[in-house]
């Protein structure tokens, strides 16, 4: 297992993680066996937002005596209902649920509290304004929560969280279909059929500004959805009109700035397996990129995946790196401290371009790669 820097928590989180889908599914007969396995694969950090009372006496169970090993996202605001899950904004509620959260889980801290789904931006004026968010600050500061995070759909919404400075970490569901989409409030459009019945033709501008700013200030991503829903790996469901591999999928999320984790919302040990087995599987079987080239409904010319069809560079150059680092310091209209110092230590830079041209003739979308080269040369310096 690859383990990544959690934004700047200092924590060290496996690129793979758990979520709980698996726990609330059988009422909970595989919550131990999943944990067992995760803990065997490497994974140490799992996903918790389900507030069922007896699934979280039985994930507490599961990890009796094994606590230390896991990293733990628990979501506040989470409330259990006449046998369902609500959200809440109702500070009594968040209350009473985190702490029977604890007691089921039989901890007395939890590594990320999350602040649950907010998905508009006036529905963040009243978690950051209001006695929400002064709770959350309150747990952390006692050390009951050690980092705050927030979990959205919106990139908008989430973009005024980051900016704020007063989260840590953003769940946010990534997957190439979603990030064509544009920023809205409802998260239903996001899998809406009729939001993909015209060509769609590169990233929403929202989103991947979204990725470069939590690169920027140290915002770790954990992605929910990598596989919407399932809806992508089926080619009679996806919204691209083909299916994708879970190693594409995965690769995809783990690609973005500011990712860390694609929390696995894995039902059986098959699911999980096939899921960890990314960390072995060949770069063939991970490359998304002729995939999205061939999508018959999604286009991405001319913008750079990331994906590293332009290697190798006779020169050395990290191409990939290099045209991610000058994107990030174009959306931000200046060379932040932490892009230069990133841009600094790459082995090549910019300048030692020939224009030769192999990397273009390579790249699947089309991209302008020289031209890229050229600009992060002038930005940088070299």
């Amino acid at each position: 297992m690859n383990y990544r820097n959690l934004g700047s928590t200092g924590l060290s989180v496996s690129e793979i993680g758990l979520g709980c889908e698996g726990f609330a599914g059988q009422n909970g007969a595989m919550t131990k066996t999943l944990i067992d396995a995760a803990e065997e694969h490497g994974i140490n950090y799992i996903d918790l937002y389900i507030p069922d009372p007896a699934i979280r006496v039985l994930i507490g169970k599961a990890l009796r005596g094994r606590r230390e090993k896991f990293l733990i996202q628990a979501h506040l605001c989470t409330v259990w209902k006449d046998g369902q899950y609500k959200r809440t904004r109702r500070i009594e509620e968040v209350r009473e649920s985190f702490e029977d959260l604890l007691d089921k889980l039989g901890t007395d801290y939890i590594d990320v509290g999350m602040i649950h789904y907010v998905d508009s931006l006036e529905d963040w004026r009243e978690v950051s304004e209001g006695p929400l968010m002064q709770y959350a600050m309150e747990l952390k500061a006692s050390g009951r929560i050690r980092h705050i995070g927030l979990s959205s759909h919106n990139p908008k919404a989430a973009m005024a969280a980051v900016e704020s400075g007063r989260i840590e970490v953003l769940m946010f569901s990534v997957n190439p279909c979603y990030d064509l989409q544009p920023a809205g409030e409802e998260c239903e459009a996001l899998w809406d059929e009729k939001n993909y019945e015209k060509p769609l033709i590169n990233m929403d501008q929202d989103r991947e500004a979204l990725y470069e700013t939590c690169s920027r200030l140290g915002v770790g991503i954990t992605v929910m959805k990598a596989f919407g829903g399932g809806d992508l790996l089926d080619g009679s469901l996806s919204p691209a009109g083909m299916a994708l591999t879970p190693c594409q999928c995965l690769h995809y999320a783990l690609t973005r700035p500011a990712v860390a984790t694609v929390l696995t919302g894995a039902r059986t040990i098959e699911e999980l397996l096939e899921c960890t087995a990314y960390e072995t599987a060949s770069g063939d079987e991970r490359d998304y990129a002729s995939a999205f080239a061939a999508f018959p409904k999604i286009s991405w010319q001319g913008h750079c995946m990331y994906c590293g069809h332009c290697a190798p560079c006779p020169q050395g150059i990290d191409v990939a790196s290099v045209t991610k680092f000058l994107n990030l310091a174009k959306a931000q209209q200046q060379v932040p401290e932490t892009v230069r110092e990133h841009y600094a230590v790459l082995p090549k830079k910019a300048a030692a371009c020939v224009e030769c041209g192999a990397c273009e003739t390579r790249c699947p979308f089309g991209v302008e790669i020289i031209q890229n080269m050229r600009q992060a040369r002038a930005l940088f310096g070299r």
